[in-house]
């Protein structure tokens, strides 16, 4: 029997480690601020981020002492920053991530140890119930920071955990352009000095995905629970997708133009449709491939039929995108996919590969989670389904609303904070392990 936590159940004060967290980025630190807000809902919790957030954080209302602690690592920053501008992929380059990744195993190392020194003492106090690693994402980063928890009577909750998805075959030139030549030896992270320690002092192991939870031995399923990486705020997509789809079938793009996202082949799998008149693209966003994807869609004659919007700010982007129909993402190495759950939060229907986050988001009822191939394979499902909907649009609406159901009932803040908390009451003795599901069901 589980039980219920009621309100005479004391609140659980947590210790909440996220390096990154900034409510005015984007991709991990957005996820970290975003999910670090919910649990400040659902438990009693100080935040310790990199001191390089602490401008935003203020700016958004915290009070620094009171509700989180800036750390600042220059040093062991300042020589990972030394060695990534010699390796030619610098933070901030949107390349090399596996590269990126095993340097900042050193920084985030000297930033454990500051923790420590300015929280050791409390920890082993017990003025906290739970310390909870929220970001990084990676697998790969060991924390320093669960041996000492565990001896210290304290319950070490890592994730979600997220990363680590394998390239697919037949894609090399991508990986290439992309600059993960480290990837090929990424296994190799199992051998850092405390990767196996972190997973044997941590109390609960949160999986951010499939593949994150396949990464981590049998051995740890006990203490494994599946909560996948991203969700949304849900005030913020009250605007859905309305109305009958008449005209051609209006397919939204957004995120960043590189390689790796496939709008490339998003344009190839709509052109027959595009040039007849059946289908139009929206694509939202920009990048190093802006160029190509232009020159592509005027070979293919479908110019006309191709909006290239550029950057949509934010309080923008939700107006544009519920105009469209459906939502193409054809992304071959995703490991959340948060932009889906956008999409689909705003009554569009998901088309995405079945390889990574965004598989995970999308059910049958709900959207089209495609097989990965090779790239020929992946334009020709891509325009079978384009073709299906563009044929029958009654279809669309009613599989938006279930789509936007499912967000709303399984991928929303509140939501994930109310699954971690069950972690944490279960970490506490409070209740038997919880389950959510693998991947999480669509709403009865």
């Amino acid at each position: 029997m589980t039980p219920n936590p009621t309100s005479r159940e004391r609140r659980i004060r947590v210790l909440l480690i996220a390096q990154q967290c900034n409510p005015d980025w984007v991709s991990v630190p957005l996820v970290g601020w975003s999910h670090s807000q919910a649990l400040a809902a659902v438990a009693d919790t100080h935040l310790v981020t990199h001191a390089s957030n602490r401008e935003n954080l203020v700016k958004a209302g915290c009070v620094e002492g009171r509700d989180f602690t800036a750390l600042d690592p220059a040093a062991a920053d300042a020589l990972v920053g030394r060695i990534t501008r010699l390796l030619g992929v610098p933070f901030g380059s949107q390349k090399g991530w596996t590269t990126l990744t095993a340097l900042s195993v050193l920084s985030y190392g000297q930033f454990e140890r500051m923790v420590w020194a300015r929280f050791g003492e409390r920890i082993r106090a017990r003025e906290f119930d739970v310390v909870h690693r929220l970001t990084p994402l990676s697998p790969a980063i060991p924390s320093l920071l669960a041996t000492p928890c565990a001896r210290a009577g304290v319950p070490f909750v890592l994730g979600p955990l997220n990363g680590g998805l394998p390239w697919p075959p037949g894609f090399a030139h991508v990986r290439a352009s992309e600059k993960e030549w480290l990837s090929c030896v990424r296994a190799a992270h199992r051998w850092l000095p405390g990767y196996r320690a972190t997973r044997a002092a941590a109390a609960a192991l949160l999986a951010g995905s499939r593949t994150a939870k396949g990464e981590i031995p049998r051995r740890y399923d006990g203490k494994t629970v599946y909560i996948p990486e991203n969700a949304i705020e849900p005030g913020r997509f009250d605007g859905a997708a309305k109305g009958p789809v008449d005209g051609p079938l209006r397919v939204v793009f957004v995120g960043r133009l590189v390689a790796t996202k496939g709008v490339d082949m998003l344009l190839e799998a709509a052109a027959p449709l595009a040039r007849a008149g059946r289908v139009h693209v929206d694509v939202m966003g920009s990048g190093p491939e802006e160029a190509a994807l232009r020159a592509l869609a005027e070979r293919e004659g479908i110019a006309g039929a191709v909006d290239f919007a550029g950057w949509v700010e934010h309080r923008e982007l939700k107006t544009r995108m519920a105009r469209g129909h459906v939502f193409g993402f054809p992304s071959i190495r995703e490991f959340g996919g948060g932009v889906v759950l956008e999409a689909m939060a705003l009554g569009l229907v998901p088309i995405v590969l079945d390889y990574g986050g965004p598989g995970e988001l999308v059910s049958p009822a709900t959207g089209f989670a495609l097989p990965m191939g090779s790239r020929d394979e992946v334009v020709a499902r891509i325009r079978a389904v384009l073709a299906s909907l563009a044929a029958d649009p009654s279809r669309i609406r009613p599989m938006g609303e279930r789509a936007r159901v499912r967000v709303l009932r399984n991928f929303t803040w509140p939501v994930k904070a109310a699954q971690v908390r069950e972690v944490y009451r279960w970490v506490l003795g409070r209740r038997d392990k919880p389950e959510f599901g693998v991947p999480l069901p669509d709403p009865a």
